[in-house]
């Protein structure tokens, strides 16, 4: 595929243009099959968002099992996230060589022993290594399933695809949320978590048995080259777009507050602070994957007609959860009203949505050998600001006696700080991505992707 070049940058190895006389390939066709081959793939994501959500409904319950406070409680999420975030550039890169199959394989194989060895941990430090084996699994899963939608569906619905595969992590939060929270207090510790990590083998059959990497007859995309340089040069060719750069800062500041939230502070809050039984708490959290689940959808619907809606999406969704959070936390009385806590539930489940816009982004700036290791840096942003957010909430309840007021203002920085990074670069990313490819305004109608090779991934 051919891109025009600036006279300032020199061409790019890992973009290269296409013999003379030679047409991109079509679009994959979509149609039942890809659907099939999707569902296994999106199943798998799903029990990664469960089991990584897990927790969230277990945070007072590890503090007693283990006998930690906040700050140790907070280094479970935290070592996760880590592991996590470390992991995108690799995976990305993995996934770009040996396609999406064999890495969600891994994934999964290393989620279900994760969660065993959690359920059955007889220590915090064995705990905490089940959890980062944990992190590790569910590190494989979002960029294969990402990259395996648009091997076998058209580019104009990348968006769209992004957007239900998001809404498929939000229901392995929601079934945390509402199935595993029941089941850990009327059943306890290993039958939940024990129970959970056997449901994953009921995914890795079909995984093993019918999931492909690209349609019947479809010649597989052009692989990266080898070697440790060309890892390092494709890596670099990545970063160096404005598109990557934009979809990471994207990605770090929406998706920030509502994995604080949901992943472990939010129902510390709202039973300890707000004074809530721990069964509504766990309502309120569901309302947040539920609102997710609401807004996938019209988000798709949107960003697949109108790119040029990306920003105001972004920056909307940002502006709405920085004057909820701060109004909902800074309450003058000693506890914050019923509606506002239900509209503050209501905005963070924008947050999601809004978070799968970095990885449109990424697509457009970058070739599709590789989107993989552009969608893994995509991903280090959300992740990255997710941990050290817990962490500093974490540090601070213990600083200052478990003021949720002071904890919770943290998230703000972070949000506010991603917000510049995303002004910075977004007419920067707009100009390149226009270079590259020059309808702005809209995604390529299906005649058009045919010849100018757009592809999603």
């Amino acid at each position: 595929m051919s891109r025009p070049q600036r006279s300032a940058e020199p061409a790019d190895p890992l973009d290269p243009a296409p013999p003379t006389g030679s047409t991109a390939p079509a679009d994959p066709p979509g149609g039942r099959r890809a659907v099939a081959v999707w569902t296994i793939a999106v199943a798998v994501y799903f029990v990664a968002v469960l089991l990584r959500t897990s927790l969230g409904v277990a945070g007072l319950d590890a503090a007693d099992r283990f006998a930690v406070g906040a700050s140790a409680l907070s280094a479970f999420p935290i070592l996760q996230l880590l592991v996590y975030a470390a992991m995108q550039i690799p995976v990305g890169v993995m996934v770009d060589r040996l396609g999406s199959r064999r890495v969600l394989i891994l994934g999964l194989s290393l989620l279900i022993t994760g969660q065993l060895g959690f359920a059955f941990a007889p220590t915090y430090g064995s705990a905490l290594a089940a959890r980062a084996v944990l992190g590790c699994g569910d590190a494989m899963t979002f960029l294969a399933v990402l990259r395996l939608g648009n091997r076998w569906f058209p580019a104009h619905r990348a968006p769209m695809m992004a957007q239900l595969t998001g809404l498929a992590g939000m229901t392995g939060n929601l079934t945390s949320t509402l199935v595993l929270s029941r089941v850990l207090e009327h059943s306890g510790w290993v039958t939940a978590f024990a129970g959970s990590a056997l449901g994953g083998l009921l995914v890795l059959v079909p995984l093993l048995l019918f999931l492909r990497d690209q349609p019947p007859g479809r010649a597989p995309e052009p692989r990266p080259a080898a070697g440790r340089g060309a890892v390092r040069r494709q890596i670099g060719a990545a970063w160096r777009e404005p598109g990557t750069r934009l979809g990471m800062w994207t990605h770090f500041t929406t998706q920030c507050p509502a994995m604080v939230f949901l992943m472990l502070w939010g129902l510390p809050f709202l039973v300890e602070s707000q004074g809530y039984a721990r069964v509504t708490a766990g309502e309120l959290l569901t309302l947040v994957v539920a609102t997710s689940l609401l807004l996938g959808l019209p988000f798709g619907w949107l960003l697949s007609r109108r790119p040029g809606a990306r920003l105001p999406v972004v920056l909307t969704v940002t502006a709405a959860v920085v004057v909820v959070w701060t109004t909902a936390i800074w309450w003058p009385a000693d506890r914050t009203p019923g509606w506002l806590v239900i509209l503050l539930c209501v905005v963070l489940g924008g947050c999601v949505p809004a978070s799968t816009v970095g990885f449109d982004f990424a697509r457009l700036a970058n070739p599709p050998q590789r989107h993989g290791t552009a969608s893994g840096i995509v991903n280090i942003g959300g992740f990255t600001a997710s941990m050290l957010a817990l962490l500093a909430v974490g540090l601070l309840l213990d600083a200052t006696g478990d003021d949720y007021r002071i904890a919770l203002s943290v998230v703000l920085g972070f949000v506010l700080l991603g917000v510049t990074r995303i002004l910075r670069l977004h007419g920067r990313a707009v100009r390149r991505e226009r270079e590259r490819h020059p309808s702005p305004t809209r995604h390529p109608a299906p005649a058009t992707r045919e010849r100018t090779g757009v592809r999603a991934g």
